[in-house]
C-alpha cells in the first residue's frame, strides 16, 4: 500500500530577482508582456515550501520513517543588510510559516532541498540567538564579500537533510556560474569536517538517483529518458520519492509523493520556478546547461501532463499549485489547482 501524506503550501516569504536574468536569453519585449518589474527591473518571486504530514503508521520494517516532512527551506534570516537590500528580501522565513501551522521545527524528521543555492537551502540553519550555543561557527552568508564569523544553529535539530550527492559535492566545490550561492554557513555545518567532501552521516542522507541521460550523450530536443521514471528513481522516505531534474544545477531534483486524495504531487525545481517560465527556452542566466533545462523542460511537463501530477512551483508568486496539459501546439498549459 502506498504511503500517503496531507501537505500544505508553506509562503516563507517574498523576495526580487533581476528580471532579465531569471528569464534569460527571452528579450525583454517577449517577457514584459506577462511579468511585471519594479524600478530596478527586479520580478517578484516566492520561497514556496512544502509541509507534509504521513497518513497512518509508518511501513512495517521501515528503516526511516519520518512522521513530518519538510520540502525546501528558503534563505532563511542569516544574509547581511546589503544582500537583504539586493533581493528586496522580506523578514518572513520558513520558521514563521511553520509557527502560523502549529508545528514546531524539532518536529521535522527529514528536509528535503531541490538544490543547495542559498534561496532553495539557506533556511537549514539560522542565526543563534543570545544565550544559545551555536552548533557551527564560520564565515557568513551575504553578496558583500567576506564577513567576520558568526554562530548558527540547526534550524531543523532533527531533521536530516535528503538532497542529491552530485548536488552535495558540487556545492562544497562551488561549481556554478554564480560566484556567491552557496553559502559556507548552511552547508558546512552538515559536512564532516572543514575541509571534507563527506557528509555528516546523522545529518544528511545523499541520494545517488540516475542521470535521465547517459552521462556524456547529447539529447535531442524533444527526446525522452530511455529509463522510466520509477527507474531513475530513489525513495529515502516511504512514499516520497527523488528524481533528478539537472540543468539549474546538475544535481538538482524534483520531490514526489502521492497525497491524501491519490493526486501525484511533485514539488517542482528550478526548471520551471513560476509560471511564466512554461515556454521552452524560458530557463535562468544562473543554469549551468541551459539546453539540458530545456530539455529536462520537456520531459519533465511531458510525464506531469500525461501522469496528472499536481505541481508545486518553488519560486511562483501567484497560485503555486498547478496541473499540466498538452495544448495543440506541441507544447503545454498550466492550470491552477489547489492543495
Amino acid at each position: 500500500m502506498t504511503t500517503r501524506y496531507r501537505w500544505q503550501v508553506l509562503r516563507a516569504g517574498e523576495f526580487r530577482l533581476d528580471a532579465g536574468s531569471m528569464l534569460g536569453l527571452i528579450p525583454r519585449s517577449v517577457w514584459s508582456r506577462s511579468v511585471e518589474v519594479d524600478d530596478k527591473n527586479r520580478m517578484r518571486v516566492h520561497h514556496n515550501c512544502l509541509l507534509l504530514e504521513r497518513d497512518g503508521d509508518a511501513p512495517a520494517g521501515a528503516a526511516w520513517a519520518p512522521k513530518v516532512v519538510l520540502i525546501e527551506t528558503g534563505t532563511g534570516d542569516k544574509l547581511d543588510d546589503k544582500s537583504r537590500e539586493l533581493f528586496a528580501l522580506t523578514d518572513r522565513t520558513v520558521l514563521t510559516a511553520l509557527h502560523e501551522s502549529d508545528c514546531s521545527p524539532a518536529d521535522i524528521g527529514a528536509a528535503f532541498v531541490s538544490h543547495l543555492h542559498f534561496d532553495h537551502a539557506g533556511g537549514l540553519t539560522r542565526l543563534a540567538r543570545a544565550g544559545e550555543t551555536p552548533d557551527w561557527h564560520g564565515a557568513a552568508s551575504g553578496m558583500a564579500g567576506a564577513r567576520p564569523d558568526h554562530g548558527v544553529k540547526f534550524s531543523f535539530p532533527n531533521a536530516k537533510l535528503v538532497v542529491q550527492r552530485r548536488e552535495w559535492g558540487d556545492a562544497l566545490a562551488n561549481r556554478s556560474v554564480m560566484t556567491r550561492t552557496y553559502f559556507t554557513d548552511h552547508l558546512r555545518p552538515y559536512a564532516l569536517d572543514a575541509t571534507s567532501m563527506e557528509a555528516l552521516g546523522d545529518r544528511v542522507h545523499l541520494v545517488d538517483a540516475p542521470a535521465p541521460f547517459t552521462p556524456g550523450v547529447t539529447p535531442d530536443r524533444a527526446q525522452l529518458p530511455l529509463l522510466t521514471l520509477e527507474q531513475r528513481s530513489q525513495e529515502p522516505v516511504p512514499g516520497i520519492s527523488v528524481f533528478r531534474a539537472p540543468g539549474h544545477t546538475w544535481g538538482q531534483q524534483a520531490v514526489k509523493f502521492t497525497d491524501t486524495g491519490g493526486r501525484t504531487v511533485v514539488f517542482t525545481p528550478d526548471v520551471m520556478p513560476t509560471a511564466a517560465h512554461l515556454g521552452a527556452a524560458y530557463s535562468l542566466a544562473y543554469d549551468v546547461e541551459p539546453y539540458t533545462s530545456m530539455v529536462t523542460k520537456h520531459w519533465f511537463l511531458s510525464h506531469a501532463a500525461d501522469e496528472r501530477w499536481t505541481l508545486v512551483l518553488d519560486h511562483e508568486p501567484g497560485n503555486p499549485v498547478r496541473t499540466v496539459k498538452r495544448n495543440g501546439k506541441g507544447w503545454f498549459d498550466l492550470e491552477d489547482s489547489a492543495v
